[in-house]
């Protein structure tokens, strides 16, 4: 459910991303660096742009709510 619940908010927010499934067996390589390397214990895990500082396990709607502020904030800078 919270998986569920945390794509719904990334598509609503427009946030692109991209679904791993690590109950799959192709999908080991990335379930062992996330439970072994990142120490998470439970899904959804949520990496941000590939930052290795920047991401969280579980429904977090308060994060993705910040990521889309950032996010907006970024697009709309103009460049000098």
């Amino acid at each position: 459910m919270r998986c569920t619940l945390t794509c719904r908010c990334l598509t609503a927010a427009g946030i692109r991303f991209d679904l791993v499934d690590l109950r799959e067996e192709r999908s080991a390589a990335m379930r062992l660096w996330i439970t072994e390397d990142l120490g998470y214990t439970e899904a959804p895990v949520v990496l941000v742009d590939d930052d290795p500082e920047n991401h969280w396990s579980g429904f977090r709607p308060d994060l993705i709510e910040m990521l889309t502020h950032e996010r907006s904030t970024t697009s709309q800078e103009v460049p000098r």
